[in-house]
């Protein structure tokens, strides 16, 4: 069993409910539902949505965490569930295995995701590094996926379209948006034109996704970070193109949170069409929420509620069906692949980890800064208040190694143990922070906030974390000796909601050496819960 709620939707009775699964059939409800926005309270921005018969699938982006491009499955497009991922390691260059550099906010992001019926086949693309774009395909949304191509331009917020023909057009750029014509096999440029350039007015679009819709081709790019417009030619893929706008400076339905934009569309069996948006809602990231769209006039509109408010709930996709409130995430490590997700920070080495039994980290990185270990395995939070909670036995760690439970990203704090002169000492550590205007690179490595003499070689680790949007948001470090009492341990740690690291917090799970490499820690249980 990879995880107790892999996949998995609770009823709102809690962890010892009845269990229900998005991958099999709709849930089913004799009463009118509705739905209620966020869709996943969980940092799942950049999205892709499509439609392959009955199934929708959704593509997000994830940048420096490995494995890239995380798949999530749906059949009513409420209900999701994480599948894979579409890039399965971030071969793009040794510093994203942490050699000679690091690649923090780069890696996989505002990419593309297609399916040709022709060859039965997935398509994602992306660029990366500002440089490439990279196809990868997979005969499964849930793969192996592999990669195909590399194309010599940056598909710059990329949406792909596959026309009646079966020919495969891209949408792209920043402010300036072109059309690509892509290869038979879809793997290489044909052709590539300017199809629009960005009024002054409207400053900057980005974003693209790329639709035909009763024989029109409409691009749907993003105004960021308030905006979303639609372009709209007659004539074919190449334009000539107007322009409307679509959604602007519309209220979120998450308190605090920025207007939904940069997102995808998708039409159901039965004709409806919905548009799956991102709303900021830092520290927590950016996250899904979903609305109905009509058209008129041979122009999609964003159904909003009085006075421009994006709607806190509109009714089920699917009539008859409702809404499951995911829960929670458990994990015991019994299988010797990790669920889908997880994602490690930067490309992990795989000779110093393994699971089956328990998840065991060997020392994988000699350094005293969190932001340079390899192997550090992350989940999202989930919104808008989850507690992660680690069992962490530490009894072959060795001197100098410090293991733990972080609350991470560019201004992390952790609660962990550390080994010194062949002792052990609890620890609750923050300040760790990276410098954006010095391309990401380490700050500050954090002090010592508390520390006191810890025995008995396992302990449980915990990390209470409220993730609303705005500042003055904490997380809140304890522990336990038994499993059943938790003692406060150390200071709250204030999160930061700035928006240029792009992703959001996450509970990560860490173990590094400062001296030498050989110790390991092994995680029997990792849990989040919700209130």
């Amino acid at each position: 069993m990879k995880s107790v709620f892999h996949g998995l939707y609770l009823g709102a009775v809690g962890l010892g409910c009845v269990v229900f699964s998005t991958g099999a059939a709709l849930a089913q409800s004799d009463a009118p539902a509705t739905f209620h926005n966020p869709i996943l309270w969980e940092d799942l921005a950049d999205v892709d949505i499509i439609r392959v018969g009955d199934t929708y699938y959704y593509s997000a982006s994830n940048m420096h965490y490995s494995p890239g491009a995380p798949l999530l499955r749906s059949k009513d497009l409420v209900n999701w569930e994480y599948i894979g991922h579409s890039v399965p390691s971030l071969d793009f260059g040794p510093q994203y295995n942490m050699e000679g550099g690091t690649a923090y906010v780069g890696g996989t992001w505002a990419s593309f995701l297609g399916y040709r019926q022709s060859n039965k086949t997935f398509y994602w693309g992306g660029c990366v590094n500002f440089k490439h774009t990279y196809i990868y395909t997979a005969q499964v949304a849930e793969g192996p996926w592999k990669k195909s191509g590399e194309i010599d331009n940056c598909y710059y917020d990329a949406g792909l379209l596959i026309d009646d023909d079966d020919t495969m057009y891209v949408a792209y750029g920043n402010t300036t948006l072109k059309v690509a014509q892509l290869s038979p096999d879809g793997t290489k440029e044909v052709r590539s034109e300017t199809v629009f350039q960005t009024p002054k007015d409207i400053r900057v679009l980005e974003g693209s996704r790329f639709y035909k819709v009763n024989g029109n081709y409409y691009i749907f790019p993003t105004r960021p970070a308030n905006g979303q417009y639609v372009l709209r030619s007659t004539k074919g893929p190449f334009g000539p193109y107007e322009i409307r706008n679509v959604v602007l400076d519309e209220k979120s339905p998450v308190a605090g949170a920025g207007a939904p934009h940069q997102g995808g569309m998708v039409q159901t069996p039965e004709g409806k069409w919905y548009y799956m948006a991102f709303t900021d809602a830092y520290p927590g990231g950016r996250i899904p929420v979903l609305a109905p769209v009509t058209w008129k006039d041979g122009w999609p509109e964003v159904d909003l509620k009085a006075d421009n408010q994006w709607g806190e709930s509109y009714p089920m996709p699917f009539p008859g069906t409702v809404q499951r409130d995911r829960g929670g995430f458990s994990d015991r490590f019994a299988a010797k692949e990790l669920g889908p997700e997880w994602e490690w920070n930067h490309n992990p080495d795989n000779t110093k980890w393994s699971a089956g039994d328990g998840l065991v980290l060997k020392t994988a990185t000699v350094t005293d800064d969190i932001y340079l270990a390899r192997n550090t395995l992350t989940h999202r939070t989930i919104g808008p208040h989850s507690t992660a909670t680690v069992l962490l036995d530490y009894s072959k760690m060795k001197d100098g190694d410090l293991a733990g439970l972080a609350f991470f990203r560019n201004w992390t704090g952790l609660i962990g143990v550390s080994k010194e002169a062949g002792g052990f000492k609890l620890v609750m550590k923050n300040g760790m922070a990276l410098d954006q205007h010095k391309q990401w690179t380490t700050a500050s490595k954090g002090e010592v906030k508390q520390s006191t003499t810890l025995k008995g070689g396992k302990v449980w680790l915990r990390a209470a974390a409220d993730v609303r949007p705005g500042a003055g948001r904490k997380v809140l470090f304890s522990y336990s000796t038994d499993g059943k009492s938790f003692k406060s341990f150390g200071d709250p740690f204030d999160l930061s909601a700035d928006w240029p690291f792009f992703m959001a917090y996450r509970f990560s799970i860490f173990n590094y050496a400062t001296k030498s490499l050989g110790g390991e820690v092994k995680v029997t249980s990792f849990e989040i819960t919700k209130p």
